[in-house]
Parts: C-alpha cells; sequence; structure tokens
C-alpha cells in the first residue's frame, strides 16, 4: 500500500471522528434539553425498531435490484451474497470524499464472488441511473405536494433544494448521453483529459482515453440492454423507490420516536427527501457536515422541546455509523468466505488430481 493511499485513509477516518464529535456535542449541548439522557430514555422502542426496519430495507432493496439484474443476464449468484457485496460497497462509499469508493469496491467484491467485471458494471450502471431518476422524481412529486409548507420552512435555503436536485437529476441526461451520444461525450471527455494531462493531473494520457471508452461502451450496453426489457425496467425502478423511501423514511419514524407530534408524516418524508438531494452531492466522506447542517436548518421547527439535537444523534447513526459498522463485519466477513471458496476449490483440485493418478475418471 502506497503513502497516498494510507493518507486518504487516515484523512477519511478523521473526517469520520470528527462528524462523530460534531453530532455528540450538537446533540448534548443544546440548552433548551434539560436532561438527554432521560430524553433518550424515553424513546419509543416501535419507532426505533422501524429505523432498524428502514435501514434493513434499503439494503435489501439495493442488493435485491442488483442481483435481478445479474440473475435476468444469466449470472448465478445468490442474493444473501450480493448483500454482503452491498454492504461492503456501502462501506467504501461511506468512507470516500464523493462516495468514489463505493461502487469499484463492489464491483471488485462482484467479481471475487464469480461475476465477470462487465456484468458488475453493468448492473451497477443500472442501479445508479434509477436510483437518481427516482430521488428526483419521489422528492419533485413530494415538493409539489407541499410546496406551500416546504416554502415556508426552508425560506431562504430553499435554493440548496433546487440546486441539488438539478445536480442529482443532470446525471440521468447525462447517464443517457453518455449511452447514446457516445461520441459527443467521448470528445468532450478526451478534452478534459488533454487538460489534465497538461496540468499533470493525469499522467498517462492514452490509458484514461482507453478507460473512458471503456466505461462508455459499458453504459451504452447497458441502457440498450436496458430499454429492450421493461419488466427489468419497472424491477428497477420498484427496488429504487423503495429502497430510497427506507433511506429517507428514516427521519419519519426519528421524529416519532421522540414523541414528537404536530406535522404530517408525509410532510417530514418530503423535507427528508430534499435534503436528500441537497446533501448527497457534497464531495465529503458520507456527504458529512451537509447532513448535519441540513438537517438542523431543515428541521428547525418540525422537532421540538430541544430534541433537534438527539434526534439527529439517532438519524445519523442509523443512516450512516450503522453502515459503517455493519461495513466491517461485511468486509471481514467476505475475507472468510473467500478463504473457504480458495480452500474448497483447492480441496476439488487435490481430489480430481488423485484421480487422475489412480487411474479413475473424475466425477
Amino acid at each position: 500500500m502506497n503513502l497516498s493511499a494510507k493518507t486518504k485513509k487516515v484523512l477519511s477516518a478523521l473526517f469520520i471522528l470528527l462528524s462523530v464529535s460534531a453530532v455528540l456535542i450538537i446533540a448534548f449541548s443544546n440548552r433548551e434539553m434539560g436532561n438527554a439522557w432521560e430524553a433518550i430514555s424515553r424513546l419509543e422502542l416501535p419507532w426505533l425498531a422501524g429505523l432498524l426496519l428502514c435501514w434493513f430495507i434499503y439494503v435489501l432493496f439495493e442488493a435485491a435490484g442488483t442481483w435481478h439484474c445479474l440473475r435476468s443476464r444469466g449470472c448465478r449468484i445468490g442474493l444473501i451474497r450480493v448483500l454482503w457485496t452491498v454492504l461492503v460497497g456501502m462501506y467504501y462509499s461511506d468512507i470516500t470524499p464523493s462516495a468514489a469508493g463505493g461502487q469499484p469496491m463492489q464491483i471488485n467484491s462482484l467479481r471475487k464472488a464469480g461475476i465477470p467485471v462487465g456484468y458488475g458494471t453493468l448492473a451497477l450502471t443500472i442501479r445508479f441511473a434509477t436510483n437518481q431518476f427516482m430521488i428526483c422524481m419521489i422528492s419533485l412529486v413530494l415538493y409539489l405536494m407541499n410546496r406551500d409548507f416546504v416554502l415556508a420552512q426552508l425560506g431562504g435555503v430553499i435554493w440548496a433544494a433546487r440546486i441539488g436536485w438539478l445536480i442529482n437529476f443532470a446525471s440521468v441526461p447525462l447517464v443517457l448521453m453518455a449511452a447514446f451520444r457516445r461520441k459527443w461525450i467521448m470528445k468532450a471527455a478526451e478534452k478534459l483529459i488533454a487538460l489534465g494531462a497538461k496540468i499533470r493531473l493525469i499522467r498517462d494520457r492514452e490509458a484514461a482515453a482507453a478507460r473512458t471508452a471503456e466505461t462508455l461502451d459499458t453504459y451504452h450496453e447497458a441502457l440498450t440492454e436496458l430499454i429492450h426489457h421493461p419488466k427489468e425496467i419497472l424491477a428497477q425502478i420498484l427496488c429504487s423507490g423503495i429502497s430510497l423511501l427506507g433511506l429517507t423514511g428514516s427521519v419519519v419514524f426519528t421524529y416519532y420516536a421522540f414523541g414528537q407530534s404536530g406535522t404530517p408524516a408525509i410532510r417530514v418524508l418530503t423535507l427528508s427527501c430534499l435534503l436528500f438531494v441537497s446533501a448527497s452531492y457534497t464531495p465529503l466522506p458520507g456527504a458529512s457536515g451537509a447532513q448535519e447542517g441540513g438537517f438542523l436548518l431543515y428541521f428547525r421547527d418540525i422537532f421540538r422541546d430541544g430534541t433537534i439535537g438527539l434526534g439527529l444523534l439517532v438519524w445519523r447513526f442509523f443512516t450512516y455509523y450503522l453502515f459503517l459498522i455493519v461495513g466491517v463485519f461485511a468486509v471481514l466477513y467476505e475475507r472468510v468466505l473467500l478463504r473457504r471458496e480458495r480452500g474448497k476449490a483447492a480441496g476439488r483440485q487435490e481430489t480430481a488430481y488423485s484421480e487422475q493418478d489412480s487411474g479413475e475418471e473424475p466425477i
């Protein structure tokens, strides 16, 4: 492992530690909250169980979408194995800036599970496109349904939600252009690569261009196949919609866990979706800073009696820190699983050799 890779890991760990510290300070230094520990002890367990269910729904349907995409292309892999690869991908998404490490590590994890890189990339490309499309549609519909409430609640920071929505939605036509207007995108990419090489950000210009061309070919293949399979589109949209509602719905369960009332669940969900599109493009591990600050701004009049700091702590645990905790175990379990599979493969190979040496035909 080179020094730069170590430095990146250390910086990510420090940033996560800083994020945890900031959330704890916000949660327990609120003057309006007379007894924070008492408030935590009075949290309603059924709603906390609902938070855990939201987390599980998000992970499960992300895995189900990836699994369905792979199975429809003839890849033999179980849902549970895909679930582990999804957890590995989410872990690396949360510890790398702009979630840049998530997809590559999940593709690598699928490769270790016997899925060719091309199919893994194709599946994650489809998942990315449908997730972006669905979060934009869900947030837009909810915003139009609750426009007056949102404008009154967000006031001068509504621009953050609008910009976030545009940035998230922009990725959808970009993916389509990459698939169906490949030459346009490739020309633009070549210019950017040339600029990067000129200022010495890119060392090997030809290698970078080759990787870009390969990625565009994958996008083209993925989108072309998807368009010719309407049932696949419906399945992916359904998985994306349910998984994203699980993730964004966690604020609703946090709200009721603290015994709060006065704001309908649909309005709390609306603000949660707008917070997601506002903060998700932030180039920091887990969108840290933007998520915490956005929560305090968007829900400042929703969580009352000084509970907003503790609400932030509980919500952030189930939407970020739990992924880190489970992700570490997923990474370690994957190593154990791979070691077992290599041992079984070596055992089968040794058996085949011994049968050949004895003159028997291997079964």
